[in-house]
């Protein structure tokens, strides 16, 4: 359930469905499996190594299992929290707007654009609720329930993609790495290129051919460090009205800037760039020349999908690219 709904209520959620933890679950069990064949040895250490990985294993499975999930439903006068574990029984609580004494919306230290709802009860007790999944429409949000539950001096978020900004921002603004920092790294590839046959040096006996190879490897591979690193820092995306900016760079550290207008959009779609659709989900644009281009990360589909549907608003893309 969304916070954006057509009617008055406002619904949040937060809890990944049972398919998704089960798919969670059994990745880690698998690997914690990985470590059976170390029972069976006679070698003390790999006994420990395998009961602490399948242990570790056996808790990340249960965290992941037990976690509960969590829906929110904020009406004009009150809020319902709903609380459930996997195959537990639903638990409800009803907080009126008597109980609650402020308001504050603190943002996440992991996704910039991702904040919450930290309601102060007149107990004292403090309440946090799920994200809100419309991260273009934070400021109005928030301003809409606490004027709903009468808490004053709320202070607006700093939200980098709220639609009221001019300029959305997505990413952070990019940086060369210094040539210091360039330098180190491939004196680093260099050395470990080297370590198989520095090893076999130092204990006094012939370098073979797999001591040999990683030399001329570690040479290119440094080249690349030095020649290329700059490639790595990402991309900044400016979000205005008909147009976006990219920003980055070249491998030299020179910026380098594309603009991307509605009528050059040949498709505009969410994709996910890791294993979770919680944390990892992106707005990617295929162009008409073929080019694509892909946001740096937003955060979950939800979220990913309002900042694609407020891109489509601005930049007047037509119905048939658009597969928000």
């Amino acid at each position: 359930m969304d916070d954006a709904t057509t009617s008055n209520d406002i619904r949040l959620r937060e809890g990944a469905s049972i398919a998704q933890r089960l798919v969670v679950a059994g990745s880690a069990a698998a690997v914690a499996l990985c470590f059976t064949p170390g029972l069976f040895t006679h070698d003390i250490l790999e006994v420990i190594i395998s009961v602490v990985a399948l242990l570790a294993g056996a808790a990340f499975v249960s965290v992941i299992m037990l976690a509960p999930a969590v829906v929110w439903i904020i009406t004009p006068d009150e809020i319902l929290i709903g609380r459930q574990r996997p195959f537990g029984k639903l638990q409800t609580r009803i907080v009126t707007k008597d109980d609650i004494l402020g308001l504050q919306v603190p943002g996440s230290k992991t996704a910039k654009a991702r904040f919450q709802l930290a309601f102060t009860l007149v107990s004292g007790e403090r309440l946090t609720s799920p994200p809100l999944s419309d991260v273009t429409h934070v400021r109005d949000t928030v301003a809409r329930i606490a004027a709903q539950f009468d808490v004053p001096d709320v202070e607006a978020p700093v939200n980098p993609l709220d639609a009221s900004n001019p300029e959305m921002r997505l990413g952070d603004p990019v940086e060369p790495f210094s040539q210091r920092d360039i330098r180190i790294a491939a004196l680093i590839v260099v050395a470990l290129s080297g370590a198989p046959y520095a090893y076999r040096l130092w204990r006094g006996l012939p370098p073979n051919l797999i001591d040999i190879m990683p030399l001329p490897l570690g040479v290119i591979a440094a080249f690349a460090v030095y020649r290329f690193a700059n490639l790595v820092t990402g991309a900044f995306w400016i979000i205005r009205a008909g147009d976006i900016r990219v920003e980055r760079l070249w491998g030299n550290g020179e910026m380098r800037a594309d603009h991307i207008e509605g009528q050059d959009v040949k498709a505009i779609t969410i994709e996910r760039r890791g294993r979770s659709e919680d944390e990892h989900c992106i707005v990617a644009i295929r162009l008409q020349s073929g080019r694509r281009f892909r946001s740096p990360r937003i955060g979950s589909r939800n979220e990913a999908r309002a900042v694609g549907a407020e891109i489509v608003r601005r930049l007047g893309i037509g119905p048939a690219a658009s597969q928000i």
